[in-house]
């Protein structure tokens, strides 16, 4: 499997557990640590946590090895590491204050919300 089949795991699973405001930025070319940034919130920490657990079982159900974990028991800004693909999912409060988007903002935003769904 590739990383685009990894990235739509991810986004499947962050997608089936509610996470909001899915965004993916394509960090090929800007970032020698991942090809992809997936960046999203939970309104509240048990759902921050449900999100990075999914993306971890979806990830290892397809194959995929989970490199590292971060934050998961704080809730606050939790990190999954799977090489090619790195999730950021954030407490809805916290998203604002580190806005990852801005900082990335020359990285161009990949649309997977049709194509994950299949």
């Amino acid at each position: 499997m590739n990383n685009q089949n990894l990235l739509n795991v991810v986004y499947k699973a962050a997608d089936d557990k509610i996470a909001e405001d899915i965004i993916v930025l394509n960090m090929k070319g800007i970032s020698i640590i991942t090809d992809y940034f997936l960046i999203c919130h939970g309104n509240s920490d048990k759902q921050v946590q449900a999100i990075a657990k999914e993306i971890q079982e979806k990830a290892e159900e397809n194959g995929f090895t989970v490199k590292r974990m971060e934050g998961f028991d704080e809730a606050k800004w939790v990190l999954v590491d799977l090489g090619d693909v790195v999730a950021h999912i954030f407490h809805k409060d916290e998203r604002s204050y580190y806005n990852l988007e801005r900082l990335w903002g020359d990285a161009p935003t990949v649309d997977l919300r049709s194509e994950s769904l299949q």
